[in-house]
Order: structure tokens, then C-alpha cells, then sequence
């Protein structure tokens, strides 16, 4: 867990480093001097003066700024009830509105641009791909309910090869196309017993996500890949290779049948393996958690392959592309917010992103070297377009708002009243002192649920 977390604030703290540094290039090219630099909040742990600037590492690493002079004269001049904004040279203030929109914008547009450059570097390395086959099995047959899927005529064992007219090929290439699409009509194109079918569904709204969902799983064959060293299904014997034949006496067609009967918590699991021909019986002694979650220690045949490197033209426009996606898909996730989610579980506070990235890299550093780089690559590029787009909102305080406000002041060419400002931006921080509260809330019960 400790490591966890440590990778996670390394990672986080990276992608507020770039926003942040976003902002201190501008300003200075802007003519707006820098006072303080730091990546991390609270008294400082490590303070250098540098050329004017003191560049700091907080004892709480998690976030950080960028102080520019004269970001906080408006209080001054609230406080001497003076009707304008003093304009001294190299404050911030006393640069032109256009210079302070472009330094506001600055940080948001280098998240962007670092999003571009790792997803690149990622495409110029070449990674390898883990996922699963378009291969389907119906929702409704695990958990006992109705879905989009058995309303559309959907069926266990179809092959789902086409949505929209854009060919698909495996079970993560599905979900991308389902997953940012809640309450619109997909067009399936489905192959059955050798026959293409067209199908029409439209994917219902995940309220504990904010994804859309039809109700299908992906159809993996019971071929055990790997055993986890200690785990119950170690300790009963099973070994890679093993096909899982029955369990409880039933028939296991495919992997995610055997969920459908951990749900009733079975403290013995009897399984029927196929090795090599020949048939065994095998017992897994099964303990519970406070959850009613089980981990048997089994993980089943995926489909592996390598996407080769790309030339560096190639991979960058690779990059943007994926950056692009992402950016879209972000965009099309803020809307769903407001459509009846639960936001508790749906919104990730600093905690449980912080965890999410620590989690992802340790699972990808355990693998190997470039697969822990390249899952912490793309989750930060992720990370990074959410950064910016939530640093865009119109909302008091971030750089979106103040956009907006110094926008105003350039088209008027009225200087701001120090009051509006202050007012301006105490509803802001009053707004994103909530969200925080809020989001670290449903982060904490997200870490209980982990325990």
C-alpha cells in the first residue's frame, strides 16, 4: 500500500508540475515575475532561490502553484477602497489582459502538450497489449436482470465486429465505443453461426460509473493463465493450462460463469480441471471479506500482442490522435455528470486518483519495466486532459474563470474593480472547497471499500 501511494503522488505530482510550469513560462515570457515555485502545498521541505524565483517541494505533495507578484493586490486595494487594480510593472495585474489570459491558459495547454509527447513516446517504443476477445456473453445470465443487450436481441456467443460502421476486433475496442455513449443508438454489426446480423441498441446510463453499459462480458475459454503464489487456487493444485471443465458440478462454458457462483460465497469451491487430457477433482478452500469479495488467486488466457514502434512522425501523430480521443471522450463524461450520476462514486477526489495511479503502475512494474511505463504513461496522459479540461470550466478561481473574467476587462478595456474580483473569487474557492470536501468524502469510502 505504501508503495502504492508513493508511486501514486510521484505521478500526480508530475502532471501538476507540467500545469504549473505551463504557467511560469508564460508569465515570464509575459513580463510577470515569479516569486515562489512549488510542487506541493504547506511549509516548504526543500527552498531554493534561483534568478529571483524560490523554487519549493511541500511537506503535502500533492498539487502545487505558481505565485506570480501582485496575483493578490486586489485585496489591497479592497482594503484602501481604491476603485482600480494597482498596475505596477511585473505584477501580475500590470500586465495586459491578453498577457494574463495567455499565462491563465498556459497551464491547461501544457497538460495538452505533455499528454501529445508521452502518448508519442509510448507509440515510438512500441508496448505490449493485453485485452480480450469481441467475443460476447450476456450480463443477464451473471447477475439475473434485464439489460439493453436482451432487449436488442443480443446473445451469448456472438461476436460483436462492427459498431457505427467502425470494425472492431476485440472487447476493449467495444467498450470504447459503448463506454461515452449512454442513451444514444449504436448500430452492432453482429457475426452468429457464420451469419452477419445487424442489431440496434442503445446503451443505458451506469449511474456508479457515468458509463454506458448494455450488459454483455467478455467470453474467455477457462484456460488458467497464471495462479497467484499462496492463493487458494495454489494451494489446491491448479497449474497454467488447467481448463476449469465444471464447477459445483455445473458446467463452466466460459470464465465469468464462475463469478455468477462465487456470488453465493461458497466456502468450499469443487472444481473439475482438464490437464493434459485427463480429468481431476480439485477443492478451494474460499475466505470473505467484509465486502463478501473473494480473490482465488486465478487469472485466465488473454489475448497478448505487441504493437510494434513507430517512426517518431508517426508516433506523434499517434499521440495526438489518442490525446484527441481522450480529450473528446473527457468532454463527453463532464455532460454526463448532470444526467442523474451517482457523483460519490463517479467523481475521484486527489486520494483515490492518487491510488489509482500508484495502483496501475505497481500491477505494470510488476509485470515488467515497459509495461509499468506504459500503463502509468497513458493513465497520467488521462489524468493530465482532465487536468486541463477542469481547469477550463467557467468556475470562478480556476483558470477557466479568470479567462473568462480577464476576457471581459479586455473587451470593456475597463479595469477591474477590486471588489468584483475578490467576490469573484471567494465563490470560486467556496466552490472548489466543497468539491473537495465532497470528492475526498467518496474518496475515503472508496478506500474502505478496498480493504
Amino acid at each position: 500500500m505504501l508503495i502504492k501511494i508513493m508511486l501514486g503522488l510521484i505521478g500526480l505530482g508530475i502532471v501538476v508540475f507540467v500545469h504549473e510550469l505551463g504557467h511560469f513560462i508564460a508569465a515570464r515570457l509575459s513580463g510577470i515575475d515569479v516569486e515562489a515555485f512549488s510542487i506541493g502545498w504547506g511549509k516548504p521541505i526543500f527552498s531554493k532561490l534561483f534568478h529571483g524565483v524560490e523554487y519549493r517541494i511541500g511537506i503535502f505533495p500533492v498539487g502545487g502553484y505558481c505565485r506570480m507578484k501582485g496575483e493578490t493586490e486586489f485585496k489591497e486595494a479592497l482594503t484602501n477602497n481604491d476603485i482600480a487594480i494597482p498596475r505596477e510593472p511585473g505584477t501580475f495585474y500590470g500586465a495586459s489582459p491578453l498577457k494574463r489570459i495567455l499565462t491563465a491558459f498556459a497551464g491547461p495547454f501544457a497538460n495538452v502538450i505533455f499528454a501529445v509527447l508521452v502518448l508519442s513516446l509510448v507509440w515510438a517504443i512500441g508496448f505490449d497489449v493485453q485485452t480480450l476477445d469481441n467475443k460476447i456473453v450476456l450480463a443477464s445470465e451473471i447477475e439475473g436482470k434485464t439489460f439493453p443487450a436482451d432487449e436488442a436481441g443480443l446473445q451469448t456467443g456472438d461476436r460483436i465486429i462492427a459498431i457505427n460502421g467502425k470494425p472492431v476486433s476485440n472487447y476493449s475496442e467495444i467498450q470504447e465505443q459503448i463506454a461515452p455513449n449512454p442513451g444514444q443508438t449504436l448500430q452492432l454489426l453482429v457475426e452468429r453461426n457464420g451469419e452477419q446480423i445487424p442489431i440496434t441498441v442503445k446503451p443505458q446510463l451506469d449511474t456508479d460509473t457515468g458509463a454506458g453499459r448494455i450488459g454483455i462480458y467478455f467470453w474467455t475459454d477457462p484456460v488458467i493463465e497464471t495462479v497467484k503464489a499462496g492463493s487458494p487456487a495454489q494451494l489446491a493444485g491448479l497449474m497454467k493450462g488447467d481448463r476449469i471443465v465444471s464447477v459445483q458440478g455445473m458446467p463452466l462454458p466460459y470464465s465469468v460463469a464462475l463469478y455468477k457462483v462465487l456470488k453465493d460465497r461458497p466456502s468450499i469451491l469443487q472444481l473439475n480441471i482438464e490437464r493434459n487430457g485427463e480429468f481431476f477433482n480439485k477443492e478451494l478452500i474460499l475466505s470473505y471479506d467484509d465486502q463478501g469479495q473473494t480473490n482465488i488467486g486465478l487469472e485466465f488466457k488473454t489475448i497478448r500482442y505487441r504493437a510494434v514502434a513507430h517512426s517518431i512522425p508517426e508516433a506523434f501523430v499517434k499521440g495526438a490522435s489518442e490525446s484527441w480521443k481522450t480529450f473528446t471522450v473527457s468532454i463527453k463524461s463532464l455532460a454526463v455528470l448532470f444526467k442523474g450520476v451517482n457523483l460519490s462514486k463517479a467523481v475521484s477526489g486527489p486520494v483515490r486518483i492518487t491510488y489509482m495511479v500508484g495502483d496501475i503502475a505497481a500491477e505494470g512494474f510488476g509485470q515488467s519495466f515497459g509495461a509499468g511505463f506504459t500503463a502509468i504513461a497513458s493513465f497520467l496522459s488521462l489524468i493530465s486532459i482532465s487536468l486541463c479540461i477542469m481547469n477550463l470550466l467557467p468556475i470562478p478561481a480556476l483558470d477557466g474563470g479568470l479567462i473568462i473574467l480577464f476576457f471581459i476587462e479586455l473587451i470593456t478595456r475597463k479595469p477591474l474593480h477590486p471588489k468584483a474580483v475578490y467576490w469573484f473569487q471567494m465563490l470560486g474557492a467556496l466552490f472548489i472547497f466543497s468539491l473537495l470536501i465532497f470528492s475526498v468524502f467518496g474518496d475515503i469510502m472508496f478506500l474502505f471499500g478496498k480493504k
